[in-house]
């Protein structure tokens, strides 16, 4: 069920899919941009996550407040799936490229509206609802990007370069974090406690608005070349004979697939959003309950920061190696690094001093940027291409709606309800053994075709290369 049957053919260089390197260049550009607007908006809100709460809600709203912001920030995981289902399908149907300009749009004048609501002193109650309609309109469209970036950028990549190449869509994810997370420390470190209140908690939201400009800007100047042209045309041919109720068959009759994907999207997703959407607020959580901390909270931003721009760097050198040694292997060794680390890890986060805490952050980052670095590239290969958006566009979304989004509203509960503050081990233990259990089953992508597109090279020698290889392959 995780690929075609395997058929022997006699392939020849004309066979072979040639993307110039200006246009792969070009599409991942467009691609990775609408991450850098989504994952900005989350550095953002998580790092203003105690601003907001006393923006948005009344001043006695205690712990509970601190919970129903974390939950503001879960509530747009809730409506993701119905957008990949939305936009995913349509993708397949109409084409990529103009989803994603409208993806993009719908995040950017959703992160750019919650910087301009009225505050809960100004109407009251109806302030949080707002911000809520913002989430919503946040989650629904990022419920159909990120699905269809990466199969953009996998059907835009050489098969042999397809790892690297989707890693960097990863980059996005980290460049636009780090940023959101950058700009709001910035602010909070510049403005006084009462302007950052009244007006300077709304610059950085601001900015969204630029950023999906420039995604609207290059996308549109991608759809002008004459590889993804065709691919249009395609998916306008494929509109006249494709029901959508016979695409949803088609989609869960690979079952299989998809409880794969959403296995591996759940490993990936519980570290991702543990470490950048709890780990921003776990430290007055560790203040509660031990009494003290060791750091402060701008100290905290500051090594989340520095993390942060580790994994930016070390991101392509694992795709790099992906390419070489195999999506599985990283895979694993993430999973597992997430079974043995995670103790050690949160020991030295609540441990005493700067570098405790800083070591304690890098094995976390570390153990996820294993998942970040392969699951671009592996997860569209678990699709055919006639439904590859709308597939991996529904298993993402709810994958990451019902794990990953919803790990900090999860974590401050248990935290908050047992005094216990090992429970963010035992969650990312949990999740290193689905990880590794669902990769066990999915096939090696590295160096392969995607199911139903014929293989891809960067180059007419390295197309030669592979038809010689395939000749070799098919004689053995």
């Amino acid at each position: 069920m995780f690929g075609p049957d395997n058929v022997r053919r006699r392939w020849r260089v004309e066979d072979i899919t040639v993307t110039k390197p200006d246009v792969i260049k070009r599409a991942i550009a467009a691609a990775a941009i609408g991450n850098v607007t989504e994952w900005y908006d989350f550095g953002v809100y998580g790092y203003l996550q105690t601003t907001i709460e006393g923006v948005f809600l009344p001043k006695d709203a205690g712990v509970a407040g601190g919970i129903i912001v974390a939950g503001l920030f879960a509530v747009a995981f809730l409506v993701r799936p119905f957008g990949g289902m939305f936009f995913g399908p349509l993708a397949d149907r109409i084409g990529r490229n103009k989803v994603l300009a409208v993806t993009m749009i719908m995040m950017a004048l959703g992160t750019f509206a919650i910087g301009v609501l009225p505050s809960y002193a100004a109407i009251g109650i109806g302030a949080p609802f707002l911000l809520l309609a913002c989430r919503l309109v946040q989650g629904f469209s990022t419920g159909g990007e990120y699905g269809n970036a990466m199969t953009f950028i996998a059907e835009y990549a050489p098969d042999r370069r397809r790892g690297f190449l989707g890693s960097l869509l990863e980059v996005g994810t980290f460049v636009g974090y780090l940023l959101g997370a950058t700009i709001a420390t910035l602010v909070g470190l510049l403005l006084p406690a009462e302007a950052l209140t009244s007006w300077g908690w709304r610059l950085p939201f601001f900015l969204a608005l630029p950023l999906g400009f420039v995604g609207v800007y290059l996308r549109s100047k991608l759809a002008d070349t004459p590889a993804y042209l065709q691919l249009e045309k395609e998916s306008e041919d494929r509109e006249k004979e494709h029901k959508v109720a016979g695409e949803f068959k088609k989609i869960f009759s690979l079952w299989p697939n998809l409880l794969a994907c959403i296995g591996l999207v759940l490993a990936w997703n519980v570290t991702n959003y543990m470490l950048t959407a709890y780990m921003p607020t776990f430290f007055p959580d560790i203040e509660r309950v031990q009494g003290s901390v060791s750091i402060s909270p701008v100290t905290s931003q500051i090594l989340q920061i520095i993390v942060m721009a580790v994994c930016v760097v070390m991101i392509p050198i694992i795709g790099r190696l992906s390419d070489r040694f195999g999506r599985k292997l990283i895979v694993r060794i993430g999973s597992v690094a997430l079974i043995a680390l995670s103790i050690p890890s949160l020991l030295l986060i609540r441990g005493t001093g700067e570098v405790s805490v800083l070591a304690g952050l890098l094995i976390m980052g570390l153990s996820l940027i294993c998942f970040s670095a392969t699951m671009p590239s592996t997860l569209p290969s678990l699709f055919p291409t006639v439904v590859r958006a709308g597939a991996l566009s529904i298993a993402f979304n709810i994958s990451v709606s019902l794990f990953g989004g919803t790990t900090s509203t999860v974590m401050k509960a248990l935290v908050g309800a047992t005094g216990d503050l090992m429970w963010p081990a035992y969650y990312l233990i949990t999740a290193g053994v689905i990880g590794l259990v669902s990769i066990h089953r999915v096939p090696e992508s590295n160096g392969q075709a995607l199911w139903g597109s014929t293989p891809s090279a960067g180059s007419k020698q390295e197309a030669k290369e592979m038809v010689a290889d395939l000749k070799a392959e098919a004689a053995g």
